[in-house]
């Protein structure tokens, strides 16, 4: 039987064009906690990878539950899920299927996504990838507060392109009891208050907030990548929301 630790263990998701890297700072600022953490590059960001551009999101998903075993998360001893931005569709399916094995969800400027949703649906189906788009058309898309040149410059060496049927397949969900989880959202580009109110309103975006059972929000002012505009602060947002009851 595995030890249970009195802290679980943490899982970090970066969002679309990002891999591990992109937790970089925040595993720093967390490396001093009891709790194993991890951070994950899903399939299809993998540079090294001669076939990523075909990975979906069924793969992602089965990436997280892979670091479940390796981690020996159970019942007794669920994760922490950290899931940024476009991690959201392959959590939200790893929610679905083994909601038993997440002690909570952290949704860093994201949230959880409704069945029959993509982020792409209309994307062609010639399309095999979608590369970083220039920062001018990216910062219309989402906030790029607070990133330095530095960042910025490693966001563009650093990213992949995000795999054609990872952002056409819609997510398929059945089991209600992923609403159960304990969430907690981080809001950065957009306030909690907003978020709630467009939860409240049935904003697509927001519309499956309203049906979370157990919720907390922390608001961390920042532009849409918190990791490295406020590395130190997520870190304690995450530490904070890990140490939780389920």
């Amino acid at each position: 039987m595995p030890t249970v630790n009195s802290t679980p263990p943490i899982i970090l998701i970066a969002g679309h064009w990002l891999g591990a890297w992109a937790w970089d700072d925040v595993v720093e600022h967390l490396r001093t906690d009891h709790s194993p953490t991890v951070a994950l590059t899903l399939p299809g960001l993998d540079a090294s990878d001669p076939e990523r551009a075909t990975r979906t999101l069924e793969d992602q998903a089965a990436a997280i539950v892979d670091v479940f075993a390796r981690l020996e998360v159970s019942e007794e001893q669920p994760a922490v899920i950290v899931a940024h931005s476009g991690a959201t569709g392959p959590v939200s399916l790893v929610l679905d299927r083994h909601p038993e094995l997440v002690h909570r969800v952290v949704w860093v400027d994201s949230g959880p996504m409704a069945t029959g949703a993509a982020f792409a649906a209309d994307l062609p189906a010639d399309v095999e990838e979608l590369p970083l788009p220039p920062f001018d058309v990216l910062g219309q898309q989402a906030s790029l507060d607070g990133l330095s040149p530095e960042d910025l410059e490693r966001f563009r060496t650093e990213a992949v392109p995000e795999p054609g049927p990872v952002l056409r397949q819609a997510v398929e969900l059945t089991n209600d009891a992923r609403n159960a989880v304990a969430t907690t959202l981080v809001c950065c580009s957009i306030s909690g208050a907003q978020v709630l109110e467009m939860a409240r309103e049935g904003h697509p975006m927001f519309a499956e907030v309203a049906k979370l059972e157990t919720l907390d929000v922390i608001d961390l002012p920042t532009g849409h990548w918190p990791m490295w505009s406020r590395a130190g602060d997520l870190a304690d947002a995450i530490r904070s929301a890990a140490s939780r009851a389920g």
